[in-house]
Parts: structure tokens; C-alpha cells; sequence
């Protein structure tokens, strides 16, 4: 039987915020920042971990990973979770790191599904041992997965990645709709000199596989710190890769805090392609993003230079009401926007493996 590690500190006796809090939250939109962006996606991070080692997060083999005590147990992400939503979250992704190294992560899928007012519920992955586990996290309630593949080249996808990996994902890929999920979407991170030859091929991939692909501009997220803003591949070349192979047209976005410009192929193909470019054509405007990391911050921008501890104040025992004042403080230090292309810009220190894309 599954044993989630116990923290005394957490209060069970209350799923819902007090009644105070609870009409606040419904009548005001308590998590809006100053810029009056108001927060509905939660990005959580279970593990800063991961099986590979794309140059572009953690090039690095000799990494010193967080220990077992330092990460939230399950218990804390869902009563973050809870809170979260309780406040208007609706959205909640699963990160990492890679998720699917974290121990019984259909355990913590299942508790989220379960939470009344959660309307999605997302993982993002890099697919290595999805094949095996989909059915399983379909069955547990996830609604949508999202997986990283940046080649379709054996020796291309080994070199970003630094593991021979690739048939692994394509596998994944095929259980993920197998198992009764939506299409999933593709991450593909786009660098010059490495996969960006690839970008017309990856549409052709999404015309005969129905997926949703999506194009991400290189950013400086890496722990090496050795981002080059020469590797980079803007988002209106990407555009233009494409469109000298496929016609596309632009489709609509869901709501305006979506982050890619989505296109349909002209001659009604099934697949889509999307533009996710921070760097060129920035989206921080209509922001609607909180982060979780693994070991327990709350992160306002992936770019943030302070962390907001919230696992220690879960563990000297505050209340759910206490919480829920800290996250609403939290967001009111949202940043206006990310600043990669300020003279001033700092790289943060941590890498997108212990924040969660």
C-alpha cells in the first residue's frame, strides 16, 4: 500500500478556506497581481530531477539534486493545490524535472483530479517510460499530456539530449492517444545549428500524426549558464520555415494568457503548429502563471530572481486561511515581464528543472 510521508504540521480538519476568504477569493479574484493579471494556472514542480541531460536545462552529469526532506511530500502539493484552486486556479500542471521519476506520481494525479473546481489537470514529460504508464495516469484522471522531443534524428535528439532515447518518446507519443488522451502536444525547443534544419519536418510530423506541435524560442534557463543568444531561432523564422513547405492560417487562441500563436495547416490537415516565443514576441502581458517548485517556492515569472517559501510555513503549521494570505501576497509581487532583453538582465540561478516549465 501506498504511504505518502506524514507532516503533522499540515491541518487536515478543513478542505475549504474559512467562509471570510472563500466569498473574498469568488468576488474580488484575490490571486491578481498589481498589473491586474489574474493568476489561473498553477505550475507545479514534484521533483527537480530528471533521467536526461539536454544541454539547454542540465548539461551537467555531476549534479547535486535536492534531498528527500527538502521536497514537498505529496500531502503539501495538494493542499497548496487545494488552496490554489479555492483562489481560482483552474489550471494545474505537473513538472519537473522529469515527473515521472517522482514514486507513484498517479497517486498525485488521482488526489488532483479529485479536487472540486480543478478543470485540468496537465503533465509534461520527456515521454522516457510514458508507454508503460499511460493508461495508468489516463485511468488516474489526467486530462492532457505534453511531451518534450527535439529531433526526430536519432543522433540529433542523443546530442541535445545526451541519452539515445529517441524511440522511447515516439512510443510515448503513440500510447499517449492510445490511451484515450487528446492529441498531445510536442515541445520542440528550437536551436540554431542543432534541429532548427528539422522545423518543416516536425510539421509534416504533426500533419501525419494529428499532434500539436510547439515550436519553443531557446532561453536562458540552462545551469551552466552558458546561454547564446546566437543559437537562437525567433519565432517569425520558425513561422517562415514552415510556410515555405505547409500554408498555414492563424487560428484563435483560447484565452488571451495562452502562450503560443496557433496555426492550422490551409488544406484542413489534422496537427497544429504553435509559436511559443518569450524572447522576440514576449507574452508577459497577459500572464496568468504561478509556479511551484519542487523544494516548496512559489516563483512569479520563470525569470523571478526571489523565491516565496511556502513549504516552511506549511511546516510550522499554519493554516489554510494563513496560506492562502501568503499567496495572495506572493502574486502582488508578480513581475511586470521577464527582461531577457534588458541590458540589465540577470540570468536566475536556479534552472528550469528545479522551477517547472
Amino acid at each position: 500500500m501506498l504511504r505518502i510521508a506524514s507532516q503533522g504540521a499540515v491541518r487536515q480538519s478543513c478542505y475549504c478556506l474559512s467562509p471570510v476568504v472563500k466569498i473574498r477569493a469568488m468576488t474580488e479574484g484575490l490571486l491578481k497581481d498589481k498589473f491586474n493579471r489574474t493568476i489561473r494556472d498553477l505550475r507545479i514542480s514534484v521533483t527537480d530531477r530528471c533521467n536526461f541531460r539536454c544541454f539547454y536545462c542540465i548539461p551537467d552529469e555531476d549534479i547535486v539534486w535536492k534531498r528527500r526532506q527538502e521536497l514537498l511530500t505529496y500531502e503539501e502539493i495538494i493542499l497548496i493545490a487545494e488552496v490554489a484552486v479555492h483562489l481560482g486556479v483552474e489550471k494545474l500542471r505537473l513538472t519537473g524535472g522529469e515527473p515521472l521519476v517522482r514514486r507513484d506520481i498517479e497517486f498525485l494525479v488521482e488526489k488532483l483530479a479529485r479536487i472540486p473546481g480543478a478543470r485540468d489537470l496537465a503533465l509534461t514529460t520527456n515521454a522516457h517510460g510514458l508507454a508503460e504508464r499511460a493508461a495508468g495516469l489516463r485511468a488516474a484522471g489526467l486530462s492532457r499530456i505534453t511531451i518534450s522531443c527535439d529531433s526526430l534524428k536519432r543522433e540529433v535528439f542523443e546530442q541535445i539530449t545526451r541519452r539515445d532515447e529517441l524511440q522511447s518518446v515516439l512510443d510515448g507519443i503513440d500510447a499517449t492517444m492510445k490511451a484515450g488522451f487528446p492529441p498531445p502536444k510536442i515541445n520542440c525547443v528550437v536551436i540554431r545549428g542543432l534541429n532548427d534544419a528539422e522545423v518543416a519536418d516536425f510539421a509534416d510530423f504533426a500533419r501525419r500524426t494529428g499532434v500539436s506541435m510547439r515550436f519553443i524560442e531557446y532561453m536562458p534557463l540552462d545551469n551552466g549558464h552558458q546561454w547564446d543568444r546566437n543559437l537562437l531561432v525567433g519565432g517569425r523564422e520558425i513561422l517562415q520555415r514552415i510556410e515555405e513547405r505547409h500554408k498555414l492560417v492563424p487560428t484563435s487562441r483560447d484565452n488571451l494568457s495562452e502562450t503560443a500563436l496557433r496555426y492550422a495547416f490551409a488544406d484542413g490537415s489534422p496537427g497544429e503548429i504553435g509559436i511559443i516565443a518569450p524572447v522576440t514576441m514576449a507574452f508577459c502581458g497577459e500572464c496568468s502563471r504561478l509556479r511551484l517548485t519542487a523544494d516548496g517556492n512559489l516563483r512569479t515569472c520563470l525569470f523571478s530572481m526571489t523565491d516565496h517559501n511556502i513549504r516552511d510555513r506549511i511546516r510550522r503549521g499554519d493554516t489554510r486561511d494563513e496560506i492562502a494570505e501568503f499567496m495572495i501576497e506572493t502574486v502582488l509581487k508578480k513581475e511586470a515581464g521577464h527582461r531577457i532583453n534588458e541590458p540589465d538582465f540577470i540570468q536566475p540561478p536556479r534552472t528550469m528543472s528545479f522551477i517547472g516549465g
